[in-house]
């Protein structure tokens, strides 16, 4: 089976300092890939690297031959930290935004119809004219994973997505997630493997090299051995994790 999305020997950086060195991964149809390492150790620019917004120094990151000439093959959900609450745009407008390459009238009135369709879906179609400043946490996040999902993307990535959201809403998300899952790809990005093992297929511990795990099962020896530096902590029946060194 061909993957969807190959990354072959990829060292990829900033200023010609790398942060990733020969990272080979394989995301295949349906896949739910964890994705977890200590701050500064890669994640965001690995997501970069797949969005393609950092060009690779050495190495590449392969579409399936069927998805290279989608305009949109990847649906991106962003932290809601790094969006400008300050501008002047609507919760509609925000994920029509989805469909920006789109170029046909017959395609953007399908688009508006369907931004209606993921709005209900996500229970936040009573807000639909709200400016996006004025949503809490848990809405910001169900605009634009309806925003991500415009596209119908083959592959959906998800940074951080339980940062800001309440508690509520991180099971809807997590069970809407698994839906989701059924019919495409997932990468989720998270500091906390305690929250996203029990709903992921295999993890990724992402420290300067990329070690893949073929499991959602990790032992804190398999997380020292693969040089990631976080470590698993119980309390009571519910785990938690926590990089080392935290300071509450």
């Amino acid at each position: 089976m061909e993957p969807l999305l190959k990354i072959e020997n990829l060292t990829v950086g900033y200023d010609k300092v790398p942060v990733l060195q020969h990272v080979n991964l394989e995301i295949f149809d349906r896949d739910f890939l964890g994705v977890i390492g200590p701050n500064g150790g890669g994640k965001t620019t690995l997501l970069k690297a797949i969005l393609g917004l950092l060009k690779p120094e050495e190495g590449q990151v392969l579409f399936r031959h069927d998805l290279r000439g989608r305009k949109k093959p990847i649906g991106y959900l962003p932290q809601v930290r790094h969006i400008d609450r300050k501008f002047p745009i609507t919760v509609f407008d925000v994920v029509l935004s989805g469909s920006i390459m789109e170029n046909t009238k017959r395609a953007k009135t399908e688009a508006k119809g369907r931004v209606d369709d993921l709005l209900r879906e996500m229970g936040v179609a009573d807000i639909r004219n709200k400016a996006i400043g004025e949503l809490s946490g848990g809405q910001m996040q169900r605009v634009f994973l309806c925003r991500a999902l415009l596209s119908d993307p083959k592959l959906l990535i998800l940074d951080e997505p339980d940062t800001f959201v309440d508690n509520r809403f991180e099971g809807e998300l997590y069970e809407k997630l698994r839906h989701l899952n059924e019919k495409i790809a997932i990468v989720l990005v998270s500091h906390d493997i305690g929250t996203i093992s029990s709903h992921v297929k295999t993890i990724a511990c992402v420290n300067n090299n990329l070690h893949y795990h073929p499991s959602n099962v990790i032992s804190q020896e398999q997380l020292n051995g693969y040089n990631c530096p976080i470590q698993i902590i119980s309390h009571g029946e519910i785990p938690h994790t926590i990089l080392k060194h935290h300071q509450h």
